[in-house]
């Protein structure tokens, strides 16, 4: 799916969803109606009505199957994000342990990658370009820095090595959401979910091809059935992308904490 679609307002979002799916249906309403002539009248007459049910559990499984990913990403997108929030909320307060030029350095990177995540590479994940070959250099300055670091006491040692472990952790958080920003559902899976709803859609038809009104009934109702599936996984396709979308707010809420001075280092 292009990327105009899955930014669409909801709004917009549910009317193309639904605008489509009607409109699918209707085709298939008059094709059906149309071709009912004659001996192929008497062959959609054949058509036994127990088709349907089978029809509906296989699109009802399709659907679990693909929105089981969609959630699945939803929610690790979510955990990566908040993993790192937490990872540089530790480096900021442990920071403190080495008042001075040290700790204004650490907060002063840990600020500078978190404006960098805001403004460079959310938007790249939005489109799904982001890749892993742009190395950190903000955390990996910090990593640098809190090796090269000499402990003077027992409390900065343990300190030392509970920021490089927070560091290590904010670099694997970011790497796990930048590889959840390039998930989504696969052309093979829409393709198959569009097919199995348009077999299901023909059954219908053919099956209440004597009674109008209740074919056009039935197949308005699973219509909209298929229509509220479609936008479901279509606004959570893309964990990053559209208005219900993973936010870094909480990596944002660390800033203040990194841009703010410790007493000791005044």
């Amino acid at each position: 799916m292009n990327d105009w679609l899955h930014n669409l307002p909801l709004v917009w979002m549910a009317l193309l969803a639904f605008g489509f799916t009607y409109l699918i249906a209707a085709l298939i309403f008059s094709v059906v109606g149309v071709l009912a002539v004659g001996k192929r009248a008497r062959s959609f007459k054949a058509v036994s009505p127990g088709i349907l049910p089978p029809l509906g559990i296989l699109f009802g499984l399709f659907v679990a199957f693909t929105a089981s990913q969609v959630w699945s990403d939803s929610q690790a997108a979510n955990e990566a994000v908040d993993r790192e929030a937490s990872a540089l909320r530790t480096v900021v307060i442990l920071a403190s342990m080495f008042p001075g030029e040290a700790e204004a350095y650490l907060r002063s990177l840990v600020r500078d990658h978190i404006e960098e995540v805001a403004n460079y590479e959310w938007p790249t994940m939005a489109h799904g370009t982001a890749n892993l070959r742009t190395i950190p250099h903000f955390l990996a300055e910090a990593l640098q820095l809190t090796l090269g670091l000499a402990p003077n006491t027992d409390g900065q040692r343990i300190a030392q090595r509970d920021i490089t472990t927070a560091l290590g952790n904010a670099l694997d958080a970011r790497r796990h959401r930048i590889l959840i920003s390039r998930s989504g559902v696969n052309l093979v899976k829409w393709s198959t979910l569009f097919l199995q709803a348009v077999c299901a859609l023909i059954a219908i038809a053919m099956v209440h091809i004597d009674d109008r009104l209740a074919s056009g009934i039935t197949m308005a109702v699973f219509a909209t059935g298929i229509a509220i599936s479609v936008l479901l996984i279509l606004a959570h396709d893309r964990p990053f992308t559209g208005a219900i979308s993973v936010s870094p707010d909480p990596i944002l809420q660390v800033i203040p904490q990194a841009g703010s001075a410790h007493p000791e280092s005044n």
